[in-house]
């Protein structure tokens, strides 16, 4: 059985050399959630026009931004989006495949991996796919866990499945593989990390509230200040950058200087390979043995 666990330490940041002896890599990915998560699940959406407006402005009103934004940097991203949002604002999710970018699974309702069955997991998946398939023409080959988590089963579900690499677990800088018990490959797995979560310093939303006590907003400048110096760390030491940042948090106007002094920082460089997810797993997989 596939788990999570990764594989032995065999890679060194400082000795891997990326495509076309690039020294180091960014997938930046997005979570494009909308109204989905907990007050979709437990049923409160639908008494609460507050949160659902706050979730939509994501898909409506920042995306667009966002799109933008890449375009002028020449920057391509990955989308994890959960399939009511594509059926929801499916021009919207159209818009992130004609610009270049990928689309990858991230549940339908945002749902609690850990807490899913088997049966259960599988039934979201295949709920997405066919949403994927129907609405946008395409099937994904990533998976980032909605919740930030899954249980014992996820990891070999998600490889049965069809899918090739996760965006889920917070244990590396660099990509790894998600072995069974014989050591066979499954997953590729893209780490990303929570402390560089826009919600982390950028999200403030009641009713649920989130952060449990809807803790303070940190100034912008430090913010941008935080994520350049953890990219730089990243591109000194020849690892694998990506990122977990969603538009209904981080796209709002005043908040779209630090994604630009971002990006910027990213393009000072130019022995960075940016990709999307997808590139990074298929190079992976090629190079290291897999």
């Amino acid at each position: 059985m596939l788990n999570s666990n990764r594989d032995s330490d065999s890679t060194s940041g400082k000795g891997l050399l990326w495509p076309e002896n690039q020294k180091s890599a960014v997938a930046l990915a997005f979570d494009l959630d909308g109204p989905t998560g907990d007050a979709m699940l437990d049923g409160s959406l639908k008494y609460n026009q507050r949160y659902f407006s706050e979730g939509a402005y994501g898909p409506w009103r920042g995306l667009p931004r966002l799109l933008a934004l890449l375009k002028k940097y020449d920057l391509v991203a990955t989308f994890f989006i959960p399939t009511w949002v594509v059926e929801h604002w499916p021009e919207q999710c159209a818009e992130v495949l004609k610009h270049g970018h990928e689309v990858a699974y991230h549940g339908h309702l945002h749902e609690v991996f850990i807490d899913c069955d088997r049966d259960k997991q599988l039934e979201i998946m295949a709920t997405s796919r066919e949403v994927f398939q129907r609405v946008l023409g395409i099937t994904p080959v990533g998976f980032r866990t909605p919740s930030g988590d899954w249980n014992q089963d996820t990891a070999t579900l998600l490889n049965e499945f069809g899918v090739r690499y996760s965006s889920s677990m917070r244990g590396d800088d660099r990509p790894y593989f998600h072995r069974n018990e014989q050591g066979e490959v499954g997953l590729v797995e893209i780490p990303g990390r929570w402390d560089l979560d826009d919600y982390t310093s950028l999200a403030l939303f009641e009713e649920p509230d989130f952060p449990v006590g809807l803790d303070r907003i940190s100034p912008y400048q430090q913010v941008e200040s935080n994520w350049i110096h953890e990219f730089e760390g990243y591109h000194r030491e020849g690892l694998c950058w990506t990122t977990i940042l969603h538009p209904k948090v981080c796209c709002k106007p005043g908040r779209l200087s630090i994604l630009e002094s971002l990006f910027q920082a990213i393009r000072s460089h130019d022995n960075v390979w940016v990709a999307r997810c997808k590139d990074i797993e298929q190079w992976w997989r090629a190079t290291q043995n897999g």
